[in-house]
């Protein structure tokens, strides 16, 4: 069975995007995976199809209704459905690898795209709505949000890398920055290959490599090596 993704969004137009091209397009077309994108506003009952409407205790912009958005949810995900149900937020808990693998290991997802101020909470709440967030800044609205989550999905789909051990040392995987990378010419303006890695001793590019892997880590993300347990 294949991953399903179904994106309720006021913009269906933005996909695939980029998912239509490279790894995830070849895997969208070998039918690895599947994507729907839901019009959230075909679900609206008036004629203007108004999906919005001002924020309770007055402020500025607009919020997204949770009637019109239920519906929208309910059609995609009936009863039964084992797939998570997201909302892009910049609220949300942060993305991480972890959890990337963890709904690559799933059926799917169905991911709500907000826009505006917000969403009425109490869509959240009533559709056990997990907020997630691709980090400390404000997009115009889901989609972009939505894009990269999905790359980073339908990437670790089985049969979407070449090599199924090419991810085993990327960034995060060992909850380190990743090592850097380097390939002929061995001479670049005057910035020669390092001598280990082209010295064929493995155990000594291993060790390299992982020395290289804490450093940057320590100089630019020091945070992920606090977050890792101590080894007793």
């Amino acid at each position: 069975m294949s991953f399903s993704a179904s994106v309720l969004t006021l913009y269906p137009e933005m996909f695939p995007g980029a998912l239509g091209v490279s790894l995830a397009g070849r895997a969208l077309e070998a039918g690895t995976w599947s994507l729907e994108a839901i019009q959230i506003r075909d679900f609206a009952s008036d004629r203007h199809r108004t999906v919005d409407d001002t924020p309770a205790g007055g402020g500025a912009g607009m919020v997204m209704r949770a009637d019109v958005l239920a519906k929208a949810i309910d059609h995609s995900s009936p009863p039964g459905d084992p797939r998570p149900r997201l909302l892009m937020s910049p609220r949300g808990k942060p993305l991480t690898q972890v959890r990337v693998r963890e709904l690559a290991a799933g059926p799917g997802v169905v991911i709500v795209c907000g826009r505006f101020e917000g969403v009425d909470q109490r869509v959240i709440d009533a559709r056990g709505l997990e907020e997630v967030s691709i980090g400390d800044f404000i997009l115009s609205g889901g989609e972009p949000a939505a894009l990269v989550l999905l790359d980073a999905v339908v990437r670790l789909l089985p049969g979407v890398m070449g090599n199924t051990v090419s991810g085993d040392e990327e960034s995060f995987e060992n909850g380190q920055l990743e090592h850097p990378h380097y390939t002929r010419p061995q001479e670049f303006e005057g910035r020669q290959i390092p001598e280990v890695l082209i010295s064929g001793n493995h155990r000594k590019i291993a060790a390299w490599r992982r020395a290289e892997s804490e450093r940057l880590t320590k100089e630019r993300r020091p945070d992920l090596l606090a977050a890792q347990p101590l080894v007793k």
